[in-house]
């Protein structure tokens, strides 16, 4: 997993704010996430008696089939998929591990992807099912479906594995708590301004509609004085060394926060055994998932939704929009060797579609806006 291409192209795609956006070399990007997120789940699993390789190999492989853009260029390349199956990223995860990235291929002459093990695939499935009406969310593509049986083969319906679980909380814990870090250090997220609950007042709405649907009012404002009680939670940040010592201290509480609670509620209902694939669920408190969406939301309102991002998003999307079509007009030729192939062998235009999508959802940040420039041009 750590030496596959795919892994390395997330060190040019968006986590919260793009590399290209950036004005210092601080933001994380999808590859120090994922590597973090594989810290966080590794260190939870072994404490719960997973197999810390197999939390580990789900953490790096969880945000794989992430296109350029984040989930901005996601919903682009879900518009432009429509009429083929959509676009979601967990499944073009599921699609590159077993199919797309080349390193092992076949007798047949198809690519078997990283040529995973079944445990290894079905940990890294966040999300088993197929496409549904009413749920964006989903885990494999209709086309994929054949090789998405076999990992589920002896599984109980759309039931995930507790290394499943536990590398989705320890992804939730990640980002959470670092984009927090990332907007604090960037001068977005104002920490005196949250010293008090009625600081919160705008950052609330988005919590509700985006992170915590059911949350009430009350236990929004308890969660908020949980986590500005904390002993660890500065008053403000000035960049100094003090208070940069005092941030990274911050986040280093707020993972081990998450991850000593779910470990603990766990632990109360299964007891000391070794807890692996079917044998039992990983338990999250309620007041953690509460203070880890109010974390959630203030990214969201300070950094994803602050002034001027609408624009770069309609930009965003815009370009990867007109990057599917100009693809397809090219008929192929435009394409890397390796989605050339798949567009030769293609059976129909919605076929030949889906392997444009695959080739955008490739491209980084950057390359995404070279390729438009030069399609734009002409092939120049």
């Amino acid at each position: 997993m750590v030496h596959s291409s795919a892994l390395r192209r997330l060190g040019a795609k968006t986590q919260v704010v793009g590399p290209a956006e950036a004005e210092s070399d601080f933001p994380r990007t999808r590859l120090t996430h994922s590597l973090e997120c594989a810290q966080v789940g590794r260190e939870l699993g072994a404490t719960l008696g997973c197999d810390p390789d197999l939390v580990e190999t789900a953490c790096l492989a969880h945000d794989l089939g992430h296109p350029p853009f984040g989930h901005n260029g996601e919903a682009a390349l879900d518009q432009a998929a429509q009429a083929i199956g959509g676009f979601e990223g967990n499944a073009q995860s599921f699609r590159l591990l077993t199919r797309l990235e080349a390193k092992t291929v076949a007798d047949d002459g198809r690519s078997a992807g990283l040529n995973l093990t079944r445990a290894s695939l079905d940990a890294a499935t966040k999300y088993p099912w197929p496409k549904r009406a009413g749920n964006s969310k989903f885990g494999v593509y209709d086309d994929d479906f054949e090789v998405f049986s076999w990992v589920r083969e002896s599984a109980p319906a759309e039931r995930r594995c507790i290394e499943a679980q536990v590398m989705d909380w320890a992804d939730d814990v990640a980002y959470s708590v670092h984009d927090l870090e990332d907007g604090v250090e960037a001068g977005l997220v104002k920490l005196d301004h949250l010293s008090e609950v009625d600081g919160w007042r705008d950052v609330l709405p988005v919590v509700v509609e985006f992170y915590l649907l059911d949350a009430e009012q009350a236990e929004l404002e308890v969660g908020i004085r949980s986590l500005t009680g904390l002993p660890c939670w500065p008053a403000a940040h000035d960049g100094s060394l003090n208070s940069l010592a005092a941030l990274k201290n911050l986040t280093s509480q707020l993972i081990g926060r998450f991850c000593q609670a779910a470990e603990a509620v766990t632990r109360e209902a299964y007891g000391r055994a070794q807890l692996t694939r079917y044998d039992a669920d990983l338990i999250v408190p309620r007041a953690s998932r509460v203070e880890c969406a109010l974390l959630k939301g203030v990214t969201a309102h300070y950094v994803m939704n602050r002034e001027g991002v609408t624009a770069i998003h309609d930009r965003q999307r815009t370009l990867l929009l007109e990057l599917v079509d100009q693809l397809v007009v090219a008929d192929g030729e435009a394409l890397e060797p390796l989605f050339r192939t798949a567009w030769s062998a293609a059976a129909d235009d919605n076929a030949r579609r889906r392997v444009a999508v695959d080739q955008i959802a490739s491209l980084t940040d950057t390359s995404a806006v070279i390729w438009h420039r030069r399609a734009s041009r002409g092939g120049s």
